[in-house]
């Protein structure tokens, strides 16, 4: 994942340790940020976006309630058919208001693909709606014209891969008018449009890419209308989002895109943060050269400013994720920004408390992700999350939250407990931390993970049980797993198909009980 003209800071990146939970965490994340990223997203709000805004006149009435959905369909993929005709006819037509009743036309098109939750897509696609549209979208064209085709052009998009693939042809004029010989509708709405297609995969991605779309959707992201920015910013996200770095990169790089993104995160304007987090997201995920102008920027102020303030979930989410990133990625974050005892890293540090509180799942995982890349960083960083209220919620949650909270915050409690390694040196146990988590009962939710069906889980808890038995006090970690049947959940490796998680198992129990453990029984 290098990039060009990386610093040496960029470039730094945690090893992880085979034989101890110490770092594991803040590569592991590292290389699966995009992808749980992506899911994130996809859970709160749609890859791609139906344009609805100002779609029925008072008197229109809805199909929906007056008949299942088999019927609906067919009577709107029969609408759909003749509005289609009646375009063919409009775009013919060159007597007295033709213009007008192309505009017409074009807007029962798009009415038709904006009003029901099964708009018929396919029956307009089979009755030749995209050449009808490319050509509509010719320059020269009334704006009212261009507006109508992009819209229909953008609820295309929204619709199934094979759908969205049929646009290729309309990609060319899309891209053109975000440039500045259109008027700034058009051009945010065809900027829908594209992040539609761009949100179908990475195919389709590239050809936006090889076309030139990032270029003018970086500079309609720098525009103070709040609208366009966000549209903007949206499809950026998408455009982005990998798994090639090359496309966060060269955004970063462009002219004006990193003051446009501190200017719209000052803004008070949620949903607009929320959009231009997501773009920080994946920059911060792929690309080592945006990470490293990200953490020398205002950027990771005010993203904690939000952190701190902010309820929006939506917001919270990009937000916890960009910090993870960071974190993980670069080791300028933790030595020069958070630094222990200043002001940002207390506030992080009480956002990352407040969302381990909330009632939504997904900040309680994402903020004990966020502080297990803290917790691999310095003695200093985990000695502050130790002595904080973090701890102790986290302790309640690892025998009580879902399995995947469990995991996350036990690579948090897992990395608290070892100092950082030098080379390949073992880590060594830092024992206050080990023994109080020992005391606070965490010993049988470790093995809770060794025996979960999640290799991963099971590793770390194997892992923190190799630090109970190497590093408590006058020699109880032995006794200590034993009592809590900890024996027997690793004896379940014995023969396991894993030969990484065999080996470990199997070497602990000889190590600690001798080779010879339970041959008599």
């Amino acid at each position: 994942m290098a990039d060009e003209d990386v610093s040496p800071q960029s470039s730094y990146h945690r090893d992880a340790i085979k034989t101890s939970v110490h770092n594991t965490s803040a590569q592991r994340r590292r290389q699966l940020a995009v992808a749980v990223g992506k899911e994130r997203r996809e859970a709160l709000i749609r890859t791609k976006r139906l344009c609805r805004e100002a779609l029925f006149d008072d008197n229109e009435a809805s199909l929906e309630g007056n008949m299942n959905i088999d019927e609906e369909r067919a009577v709107l993929n029969a609408q759909a058919s003749q509005i289609i005709e009646d375009l063919k006819s409009a775009m013919t037509y060159q007597g007295k208001g033709a213009a007008q009743k192309k505009v017409e036309a074009l807007r029962a098109v798009r009415r038709l693909l904006s009003k029901s939750e099964i708009p018929p897509v396919k029956a307009a696609l089979q009755a030749g709606a995209v050449p009808l549209l490319v050509q509509c979208l010719s320059f020269g064209s009334p704006d009212e014209q261009l507006l109508e085709a992009a819209w229909c052009l953008t609820n295309i998009a929204a619709g199934e891969p094979e759908e969205t693939k049929s646009l290729v042809p309309a990609l060319p004029l899309l891209v053109a008018h975000l440039g500045e010989k259109s008027s700034v509708p058009v051009a945010e709405q065809c900027a829908w449009a594209l992040g539609n297609v761009a949100g179908e995969g990475d195919e389709l991605r590239n050809i936006l890419l090889a076309q030139g779309a990032l270029l003018p959707l970086a500079r309609l992201m720098m525009s103070d209308k709040g609208s366009t920015a966000r549209t903007a910013s949206w499809a950026l996200s998408n455009l982005i989002k990998g798994p090639q770095p090359n496309a966060a990169t060269e955004l970063i790089r462009i002219k004006g895109v990193l003051d446009a993104i501190i200017q719209h995160l000052r803004n008070l304007d949620d949903e607009l943060a929320t959009e231009v987090a997501w773009v920080i997201v994946y920059l911060s995920a792929l690309s080592e050269a945006a990470v490293s102008l990200l953490v020398k920027s205002d950027v990771v102020h005010l993203l904690v400013e939000k952190l701190a303030a902010s309820e929006s979930l939506q917001l919270l989410i990009p937000v916890l994720r960009t910090l993870g990133n960071l974190v993980a990625a670069d080791s300028y974050m933790t030595d020069m920004v958070l630094v222990v005892g200043h002001n940002t890293t207390n506030q992080i540090l009480l956002g990352l408390i407040k969302c381990l509180k909330s009632e939504h799942r997904v900040l309680k995982k994402e903020a004990a992700w966020v502080l297990s890349n803290i917790a691999a960083g310095s003695v200093g960083h985990k000695e502050l999350i130790f002595s904080s209220e973090a701890t102790p919620l986290m302790i309640h949650l690892l025998s009580s939250a879902p399995f995947d909270i469990r995991k996350e915050v036990a690579y948090t409690l897992g990395n608290l407990c070892v100092a950082p390694a030098k080379n390949a040196e073992q880590p060594s146990i830092i024992v206050h931390h080990l023994v109080a988590l020992v005391n606070r009962e965490c010993i049988s939710a470790f093995i809770h993970l060794v025996r979960s069906a999640d290799i991963q889980s099971a590793k770390l808890g194997l892992q923190f049980l190799e630090l109970v038995m190497r590093g408590m006090p006058n020699g109880e970690g032995p006794k200590l797993v034993e009592r809590e049947d900890g024996i027997d959940a690793m004896e379940r490796f014995q023969f396991h198909e894993n030969e990484e998680m065999r080996n470990m198992a199997n070497g602990l129990v000889d190590k600690y009980f001798g080779e010879d453990y339970g041959l008599d029984e």
